[in-house]
């Protein structure tokens, strides 16, 4: 018998990988010990670099593949080798698809104990330039006489040398140089550590983050910056609270919008939006097709946000309440609704990971006909609010979720509590990355 090797960090070693994590990094056991490989496909023999150890479980970056997988692709960012933004795009569009509905129905299996056989087809959508909200890094390396600007490298906290992003909008993921030459020639380009980027159809805002004050010829060259390009510019001195714009100067709240079919929605910059304007546009259709709504329905949005679902959920039923724990955004959402000439919504303030937070819905509004309902949570989930929708008059839920984990979680308290799990999919939100959103529809029969 061989001897094993003794696995040493950054050392390389040759290994067969044998399965796909639901990260969409490739396993391999090496001297009796599990891998997992950054940038390695199932039926692959590669050469990697071991990174680091935690928990026994080792991590690695692919360094050469000497057998390719037929699900091999050609990345289409030259920056893919190296930025940890992307970690799929080595692999081909079907397999990604197939990995994420393979996680979400193992999940769904195994902690929700629900069996959902087929799932629907998966909404697809643009896969390059889709990225419509990002947090750019910004660093001044010395030892490059060089700025940065972009991701962090894969399995590191550095970040990546790279000219361009393939994913981020395209008005500013290919002006990545231009951004980087830009800081480079301020004199505060120790201090300015990242740039936010939001932008929807017509707009685009870069939130420029800045730990001291600003010159007054760093300001000039960033405005002029900015004006050329056409980016609407804000300044973020200290907390979110202290975001600002500066240009274009107009009276009034500082938004940006995006669109809905005849919907017009408001945004901040710092807001919480959808980053994949397709595939959101394609949720929301799918969301109200599951829903099944008439204008007779009376619909429960939670987790509204600034109303992305409530507003076209109003426009086909009789009545929908959002409930969102932010002021700011329930504020929103009234100006959504007013500017948009919807009367028939109304939005509250909670917090949805209380026990008691349906409290604020006044229950007494809706007609003795079940309510419907959209559940749209963070990664963290909907457990709090399931244990309460299930003594609730509710018969249909449509529940959108961006962790499979917590979905399939939420899933088992619903069945406990008599819905049945009629059908779920997948929706590429975040092409040639391991992140993925879900949409599942429950419902129970008419108490």
């Amino acid at each position: 018998m061989s001897e094993q090797p003794v696995l040493r960090k950054n050392h390389v070693y040759q290994v067969e990988i044998d399965a796909l994590s639901h990260e969409g990094r490739g396993l391999a056991t090496l001297a009796g010990q599990r891998i997992f490989i950054e940038g390695a496909l199932p039926g692959e023999t590669v050469k990697i670099k071991l990174i680091n150890k935690k928990k026994k479980i080792w991590s690695a970056l692919t360094e050469e593949v000497i057998t390719s997988a037929p699900d091999r692709q050609k990345p289409p960012c030259a920056a893919a080798d190296i930025c940890g933004g992307c970690s799929l795009q080595h692999m081909t569009l079907d397999a990604q698809h197939k990995m994420k509905q393979d996680t979400l129905k193992q999940q769904l299996s195994h902690f929700g104990q629900c069996n959902v056989e087929t799932l629907e087809p998966v909404l697809k959508g643009d896969t390059l330039g889709y990225r419509k909200k990002a947090r750019l890094g910004v660093r001044f390396v010395p030892k490059k006489e060089k700025v940065l600007v972009g991701f962090r490298e894969k399995s590191s906290n550095f970040l990546a040398d790279m000219s361009q992003c393939e994913v981020l909008d395209p008005r500013v993921g290919h002006n990545i140089v231009a951004l980087q030459e830009l800081i480079a020639g301020l004199d505060a380009k120790k201090t300015i550590p990242q740039i936010e980027v939001a932008a929807s159809a017509d707009e685009v805002a870069l939130v420029f983050r800045h730990l001291e004050p600003l010159s007054e010829s760093d300001q000039q060259a960033i405005l002029a910056f900015c004006q050329e390009h056409n980016y609407q510019l804000f300044y973020q001195p200290q907390g979110p609270a202290t975001v600002h714009r500066v240009w274009p100067e107009q009276d009034g709240d500082p938004r940006l919008h995006y669109k809905l079919d005849d919907i017009k929605l408001a945004f901040h910059p710092m807001d919480f939006t959808q980053v994949n304007a397709s595939i959101n546009e394609q949720m929301i259709v799918r969301a109200i097709e599951w829903l099944q709504l008439t204008k007779e329905d009376q619909v429960l949005d939670l987790f509204c946000g600034l109303g992305n679902f409530t507003l076209p959920l109003a426009q086909k039923a009789r009545m929908v309440i959002g409930v969102e724990g932010s002021d700011a955004m329930v504020e929103r959402g009234y100006e959504n609704l007013k500017n948009n000439n919807l009367d028939n919504g109304d939005f509250f303030a909670a917090d949805l990971f209380d026990e008691d937070s349906l409290k604020v819905v006044p229950w007494e509004r809706f007609s003795d006909e079940p309510v419907k309902v959209l559940l749209d949570p963070p990664r963290s989930g909907a457990e709090a609010v399931c244990k309460q929708l299930i003594n609730k008059p509710v018969e249909r839920i449509v529940y959108v979720s961006c962790n499979a984990a917590t979905l399939a979680r939420d899933t088992a308290i619903l069945l406990e509590g008599g819905f049945t799990c009629e059908k779920a999919g997948m929706m590429d939100m975040f092409p040639h990355t391991h992140h993925m959103e879900s949409i599942a529809l429950f419902t129970r029969e008419k108490a």
